[in-house]
């Protein structure tokens, strides 16, 4: 499900995406092409932004937001594994979040 949230709402930049239908997708998001949000993962852009780039696979669970101030940036060709938290951070073109895993606050995750 895709929601607004008062004044921010998602952009969706490309026509090849994939929103799992028990999937949430609030306020300020942008998503680009050919970008798959599987099945109850939570992208909330309540604070500030949050980008993610062409090829990038949010697997089952994953969890997204940003606090005010840090917004969270995923390149392109990104994999984030089933479960994850990522918490306004960035991570790099064509990397692998694994499973479980957890970034916090300006975590940075270089390019693969």
């Amino acid at each position: 499900m895709i929601y607004s949230l008062g004044e921010r709402s998602v952009e969706i930049k490309g026509d090849d995406y994939y929103i799992a239908e028990n999937a949430v997708v609030i306020g300020s998001v942008i998503i680009h092409n050919n970008v798959s949000i599987w099945y109850n993962a939570v992208i909330r852009g309540d604070y500030e932004p949050i980008t993610i780039m062409d090829d990038t696979n949010i697997q089952d669970g994953v969890v997204i937001h940003t606090d005010a101030g840090i917004p969270a940036t995923i390149g392109r060709g990104v994999t984030v594994g089933h479960q994850a938290m990522l918490h306004g951070c960035t991570i790099g073109d064509n990397s692998l979040i694994g499973i479980n895993a957890v970034l916090l606050n300006n975590s940075r995750i270089g390019r693969n």
